[in-house]
């Protein structure tokens, strides 16, 4: 029996093998197409191909595309469990010539590895074509040698794709696997056709027309193929069984799910059992893929299929927790195919057991008070909309779940009233918004946000991505285009750029489209769900409703990561080397630096701070890889999660872990929350350096930082600064502080001989010291000293009162026009002469006011260093004064 594996394989190496390029599955989140909710087609990846927006150098491709059907109006979900056929998940296998082989070639693929690779019998085959296509019809009697009768015409919109209104499209021809007469069906166009004894493996559309806004089909220029075979129909054909949960990936799957639940595979539990195996792959693809559970998008749907899929355990009886225990066998079952599962595959696991813990805890209070409800209503088969609200409201319990628990008992909820309920709360909310005073919030986003929802964020994974323009803004109101020229606001349904919050920058990049393209300057985030891209039109017109290519900076977004990374790691480095009181006060994550404010009572020593450099960079080394996960905010605290200053958290946050500790209960070197974009690994922050510390304010110090690129260059231009500082010096780099030292210790030698010398030249230079003459019978020196320092005059006059003795000195220094003036009185005359008196006398005569000291000593000075004689000369006049 052909498992799975070797089927996917078997398709893949035969296209191959016929020139076709094999090209890996695309993630589940759509990057080429804002409409989409998830993939959901082989085609989807290939979008841009089939319009002529794209182009790449081949024209034949194969693939194995992941695809969930989950969500918007292609939503299977409350199907799955209970069908043989529907999936949340599935694979398609898929064939594609963009332009190149037609309708001949890929029915003859299609024939050739049906029935020659894969071995199936022509007998029980049929096919359908559009009534219209007489050509295909041609090529399967010529090919296959079909009977006309195994040859249907349909007439209908099932054998005509279209990929919109307009643009590309084609007749179809499907085929068609008869299980045999003992399953009750008919082919399809007959009556009995929704049987399930005809089933459709494969479709081939044949896309030769593009349908105008007109309503007239042309010609396209080059046809094209889009082939599409669910990987499970066809293993349950070659398998041998016409019900999809038989083949051998879901048997493994439900066999491991009845072990882990205790709870045997029966009549009554088989669509439980299904429902988890089923579910737990569409949850663990959607995890490897960088879509994590939430309350908004893409989030919440996979929040919705792991709930799903944890009721039925529940209803299972089990006892500890599922879903995880469960990952290890998906990915040995199909890990080969998607070597993304096995590098998930621990986020997968902690992702639902965490979820799964948090589930049971709502599930228990919410169940006990939707049966207390249930026994109030006696026989009425309808729940009252304000308690399904209130369900949800209080323990958040969703709709859907609250529906789908009451399907078992044949009862139904009043939607209406449950949406009455959940208009009435944001009516409230949005009074309460507006009297808070917020204003930094606009009245406009709000009312965007209320509007459209919040904006998709998918630039986790990402920095290219689709995003249709839900609403323009330009002066703070809303418009429906804005031409050339013009800058403008935008808000897309999704996008990869980030909006500035946490300290990290907002994104920049352009966005295009048909005839018009923009450049963004900044990304805001708005009343905390809308990401506003503050754009400038610089071709075209963009109007709303446009699908717009979004494309971030990559090089600029790297480096952001980078330095936000950086920060985590510094801030438990910090915390490690000073102190647990360390905690963050600030932060500024640029691309060209990092800024990170923190609680600390005093300056950061040297040795700290090249002690905290070299654990980073230890840190930095490890090449840890940084994980992600999303839970709820006691749950993160608990968990050891630190907060960062000045953030708003909801009820569910992100917690960014990364690095290695040496003890079990805390395996993680930095446990945050944060919404930020960091790195995949450590090893990418490459390089780390502090290039600055000083005070913000009281208590709180800041650290400048640099990584990568921009460290490296800063170490490069310091040792070329210490090169060129050793040249000059004559000496090896490693003798520079040495000889700086040296020098220094010279220079205030020679300092001080200098000085000296230019205190015994401006007295005269002789060995009997300045003049003395007698004043009304003191004796007093006074004289103007060329080059000599204010600082240098208190010590000249101390020496001089030494050598008179007895009387009063007045020296004043002349520098750049101005004047210091200072008088000494020795001891024994301050009774009768005091200094300050004097100095004020001088002051005046040099234009200035006041001075001050004591009576034996005083100083001043003045602007006006000319009148330096006329100062002496006053001095002399006011000890003659007496």
């Amino acid at each position: 029996m052909a498992g799975a594996n070797d089927i996917r394989k078997t398709f893949l190496d035969f296209f191959a093998a016929n020139g076709h390029e094999r090209v890996p599955s695309a993630p589940l989140v759509p990057i080429n197409d804002p409409t989409l909710m998830f993939t959901n087609a082989g085609m989807v990846p290939f979008k841009n191909l089939f319009t002529g927006a794209e182009k790449r150098d081949y024209v034949r491709a194969v693939s194995s595309q992941k695809c969930v059907r989950a969500g918007g109006k292609h939503n299977d979900l409350d199907n799955v469990g209970y069908t043989a056929r529907h999936h949340t998940f599935f694979e398609m296998l898929g064939n594609f010539s963009f332009g190149d082989y037609f309708k001949e070639n890929a029915i003859e693929f299609a024939w050739n590895l049906i029935t020659k690779e894969y071995g199936i019998n022509k007998d029980r085959l049929t096919v359908t074509v559009f009534h219209e296509d007489d050509e295909a019809f041609a090529l399967w009697k010529k090919i296959a040698g079909l009977p006309d009768e195994r040859i249907i015409r349909i007439a209908t919109s099932d054998n005509f794709w279209s990929m919109g209104d307009t643009g590309p499209c084609g007749p179809c021809s499907e085929i068609f696997y008869d299980h045999g007469d003992h399953i009750w069906g008919g082919p399809p166009g007959s009556p009995e056709e929704d049987g399930d004894r005809f089933v459709e493996i494969w479709n081939l559309v044949f896309m030769q027309f593009e349908q105008l806004a007109s309503g007239e089909r042309i010609n396209l220029p080059k046809p094209s193929i889009d082939t599409g075979m669910g990987l499970e129909r066809i293993a349950a054909v070659m398998q041998g069984t016409h019900d999809n949960y038989e083949i051998d990936t879901f048997r493994r799957l439900i066999e491991a799910s009845v072990e882990v639940t205790g709870a045997k595979e029966t009549e009554k539990t088989r669509a439980s059992h299904r429902v988890i195996a089923d579910h737990l792959r569409a949850c663990s693809f959607l995890i490897a893929d960088g879509v994590l559970p939430s309350n908004e998008g893409r989030g919440y749907v996979l929040r919705r299929i792991m709930r799903r899929a944890m009721r039925h355990a529940h209803l299972l009886g089990a006892k500890d927790l599922v879903m995880y225990q469960l990952a290890p066998t998906l990915v040995s079952e199909m890990g080969q195919a998607y070597p993304e599962l096995g590098r998930a595959q621990r986020l997968i696991e902690e992702t639902l057991k965490l979820e799964e813990a948090r589930f049971r805890q709502m599930l228990d209070k919410g169940l006990k008070l939707l049966e207390d409800e249930l026994q109030e209503l006696g026989t009425d088969k309808v729940l009252p909309g304000e308690v399904a609200f209130k369900l949800y409201d209080t323990y958040g319990f969703p709709l859907d779940l609250t529906q789908d628990h009451l399907r078992g008992q044949e009862r139904t909820v009043d939607v209406d009233g449950f949406n009455a309920a959940m208009a009435e709360q944001k009516a409230k909310a949005r009074a309460a918004w507006a009297g808070s005073g917020d204003a930094a919030t606009e009245q406009v986003w709000f009312d965007i946000q209320e509007e459209k929802g919040a904006t998709e964020f998918v630039g986790y994974s990402t920095e290219v991505a689709e995003g249709q323009v839900v609403a323009l803004v330009k002066d703070g109101k809303r418009v429906d285009s804005a031409a050339a020229g013009e800058d403008v606001m935008v808000i897309t349904n999704q996008t990869p750029f980030y909006g500035e919050s946490g300290g990290q920058m907002g994104d920049t990049g352009t966005m295009a489209g048909e005839g018009v393209k923009l450049s963004v300057s900044d990304t805001l985030k708005m009343v905390g769900a809308l990401h506003v891209h503050r754009a400038k039109v610089e071709e075209g017109t963009v109007k709303v409703g446009d699908a717009l290519d979004l494309l971030v900076d990559g090089v600029r977004r790297n480096k952001l990561r980078a330095n936000h990374s950086a920060t985590h790691v510094l801030h438990e480095v910090l915390r490690r080397e000073l102190g647990e009181h360390v905690t963050q006060k600030g932060s500024l994550v640029a691309p060209d630096r990092l800024r990170f404010d923190i609680s600390h009572p005093k300056a950061l020593t040297e040795d700290e701070l090249a002690s905290v450099e070299r654990e980073v960079n230890r840190i930095v080394r490890e090449n840890a890889d940084v994980e992600t996960r999303l839970l709820s905010y006691d749950d993160a605290i608990e968990a050891g999660a630190m907060a960062l200053f000045g953030e708003k958290y909801g009820d569910e946050v992100r917690v960014v872990s990364m690095g290695f500790n040496e003890t079990k209960d805390k395996p993680h070197y930095s446990v945050e929350l944060c919404g930020g974009t960091h790195v995949r690994r450590l090893g990418d922050i490459a390089l780390f350096t502090i290039i600055g510390e000083s005070a913000v304010s009281a208590g709180v110090r800041r650290i400048e930082a640099l990584t990568g690129a921009a460290a490296h260059e800063h170490l490069v231009h310091q040792q070329k600064l210490l090169k060129e500082a050793a040249a000059q010096l004559k000496a090896a780099p490693s003798d520079v502080p040495e000889r700086i030292a040296a020098l220094q210790a010279d220079r205030k030698t020679l300092e001080k001989d200098l000085a000296e010398a230019r205190k015994k030249a401006a007295l005269g230079g002789g060995a009997s010291g300045p003049a003395v003459k007698e004043v009304a019978g003191v004796k007093f020196i006074g004289q103007v000293l060329d080059g000599v320092q204010a600082k240098d005059l208190r010590g000249m006059a101390d020496d001089a009162k030494k050598s008179l003795g007895s009387g009063v000195v007045a020296f004043i220094a002349a520098n750049d026009g101005k004047a210091a003036i200072l008088v000494g009185v020795t001891d024994d005359l301050t009774s009768k002469i005091s200094a300050v008196d004097l100095v004020r006398v001088g002051a005046e005569a040099l234009g200035g006011k006041g001075g001050g000291g004591r009576p034996d000593m005083a100083q001043a000075g003045g602007p006006d260093a000319d009148k330096a004689s006329d100062a002496i000369a006053a001095i002399e006049a006011a000890i003659s004064a007496g």
